[in-house]
């Protein structure tokens, strides 16, 4: 079966840097565009960054510049390298891969302190 396995959350004062990671199985991962979605207490799921099976990205305005998506299709893994940490990041962020089908990880908690 599929499993996307988030790693690299915590807890970082703001201002820091942290590293995702979703390490995908059970899929054709060079095939499938690949993404992280994020969601804070009382708000709706979102779209962070994806890249696209070709390698194309696209991010949401609030962390363009601060954070960058890469994969690495050898180890069927997706990254987020989150720079400039702010407060209002704070949420749990969730892997996505989507091609046929759409498939998430179980989520990672992601706390920037003030």
């Amino acid at each position: 079966q599929v499993q996307l396995v988030e790693s690299g959350g915590g807890l970082v004062q703001a201002g820091g840097s942290l590293r995702l990671s979703c390490a995908a199985s059970g899929i054709t991962f060079r095939a499938n565009a690949m993404g992280w979605y994020r969601q804070a207490p009382g708000k709706q799921r979102e779209l962070v960054a994806v890249m696209s099976a070709g390698g194309g990205t696209n991010y949401a305005d609030s962390v363009n510049g601060r954070f960058t998506i890469s994969r690495d299709n050898a180890k069927a893994t997706v990254f987020l390298q989150m720079n400039s940490l702010k407060p209002e990041d704070t949420a749990v962020y969730y892997c996505n891969a989507k091609r046929w089908s759409s498939y998430w990880g179980q989520g990672i908690q992601v706390t920037v302190s003030s």
